[in-house]
């Protein structure tokens, strides 16, 4: 089974331009362009792994991220926005990731692939213990 990535940014252009690059990569990708009902549509959807931008039209990523951490505190939450202002802010301290948003996605998919990774090893560990 792929490994869903759900992408939350609410300009169009970068949702379609990580949709076709993890898709490339062989991920299942859902997007979302605003954080209306996001905890339910991430209840239904089930995604490995969100990718957040902090700055959305109708909601704070921070504050969005601290809900998500509430209640799915075992899902791997990164960022990738256009501002490196927050990156020292507490709040996105408990984001699994942090990259400055650029055209060229490597380093993005390098954090999401690493990222699945670790999760993958502390569910392998949980369930030896």
């Amino acid at each position: 089974m792929k490994d869903k990535i759900m992408v939350v940014d609410d300009e169009e252009h970068i949702r379609m331009l990580y949709s076709e690059e993890l898709a490339d990569e062989g991920y299942q990708v859902v997007t979302v362009s605003n954080g209306f009902r996001l905890l339910q549509k991430i209840e239904r959807e089930k995604p490995t792994l969100v990718i957040l931008d902090i700055r959305l039209a109708d909601y704070n990523g921070l504050d969005l991220l601290q809900s998500i951490r509430e209640r799915f505190d075992d899902l791997p939450v990164g960022f990738c926005t256009a501002y490196d202002t927050f990156k020292e802010d507490t709040k996105s301290a408990s984001a699994d990731f942090y990259v400055v948003r650029s055209f060229d996605l490597t380093e993005l998919k390098k954090r999401i692939a690493s990222t699945i990774e670790i999760y993958r090893q502390k569910e392998i560990k949980h369930e030896f213990i």
